[in-house]
């Protein structure tokens, strides 16, 4: 997922989740990219981010990734942050959408492998999209993966 990104950018919860994780993760156990690349900040108000190479972006979301779009080479990723592409989407400020599908156990609306679960190794056997854009997947079990090896395993 982060592979294609040529920087990131974040709403404040988004930076407050990733960055209590990603820091401490070793080059060779995937962190590399995610902590070299550029990383930027949409707030409304000021914070100090420790994250390396993070910037703090204040102000309206849109008037701030706007000018941050015009100085900005490469792909700009928005991880998360689903607050942030709502206003960016509204002012018509997405230009890709790339949609991470995790299976949820029906009526519960709560996800399969939440926190606190150890994620299993599946493999996408057949999707099918609906008029509406719904997509249904059927996943078969294909191994066991340990925790943070998940973005690995896309790949």
């Amino acid at each position: 997922m982060f592979e294609r990104a040529d920087a990131m950018l974040l709403g404040r919860k988004s930076y407050d989740t990733l960055s209590a994780h990603w820091p401490h993760v070793a080059d060779e156990d995937g962190g590399a990219k995610i902590n070299s690349m550029p990383k930027y900040v949409a707030t409304r108000s000021p914070m100090t981010a420790d994250w390396r190479n993070t910037e703090v972006l204040v102000g309206e979301a849109a008037e701030t990734v706007a000018a941050l779009k015009q100085h900005t080479d490469g792909e700009l990723l928005v991880q998360g942050s689903s607050d942030l592409l709502r206003t960016l989407q509204t002012a018509g400020l997405v230009d890709e959408y790339r949609l991470l599908i995790f299976p949820v156990v029906l009526g519960q609306g709560k996800r399969l492998f939440a926190d606190g679960t150890a994620p299993a190794g599946l493999r996408l056997t057949g999707s099918r999209t609906t008029e509406a854009g719904v997509v249904y997947a059927t996943y078969e079990v294909a191994g066991t993966l340990s925790y943070g090896s998940v973005l690995h395993a896309a790949s």
